[in-house]
């Protein structure tokens, strides 16, 4: 199952090659066609041809991940969000404007909104929560919490 703007939808069925080829980009985004089809055995347009297909339906996309550790961020923190008076979309889509966030999501739960954020150092992080994301209006309540070891990325 797959949401996507307040929608459940059942995704595109994957063949055992798709997901082959998406393994194969979750390990190395970077891995060209041929070389993808060296790992698969299989010809390099059949690769090609794939990737379209799987694009074109919606099914998957190839996107660049900056490593915010390069760019020089070394603290992560998930912020949950409560939200009054006001819209959680719009107040979500305020908050997604701080160059600082790099997700947001609108949640059911305890949180109406869920953001993943990136700083250079905790010295931002006060800064960052108190004089940047409590004076959106309709933020009503903040509970941060701060990454100790990635898992997964």
């Amino acid at each position: 199952m797959r949401i996507r703007n307040g929608r459940t939808s059942s995704g595109p069925s994957l063949s055992q090659l798709d997901e082959q080829i998406i393994a194969v980009l979750r390990t190395n985004g970077r891995a060209s066609n041929q070389e993808i089809a060296e790992q698969l055995s299989v010809s390099a347009a059949t690769i090609s041809a794939r990737l379209q297909r799987r694009e074109e339906a919606r099914a998957m996309r190839v996107v660049a991940v900056s490593d915010f550790a390069a760019w020089g961020y070394d603290v992560i923190i998930a912020v949950g969000v409560q939200v009054q008076g006001r819209d959680a979309h719009e107040v979500g889509s305020e908050l997604a404007k701080f160059p600082e966030v790099l997700s947001g999501n609108v949640m059911n739960g305890r949180h109406d909104l869920e953001l993943l954020v990136a700083l250079h150092d905790f010295a931002e992080v006060q800064e960052f929560l108190y004089e940047h994301i409590s004076r959106v209006e309709g933020v009503s309540q903040i509970d941060s919490g701060v990454a100790v070891d990635i898992l997964k990325y």
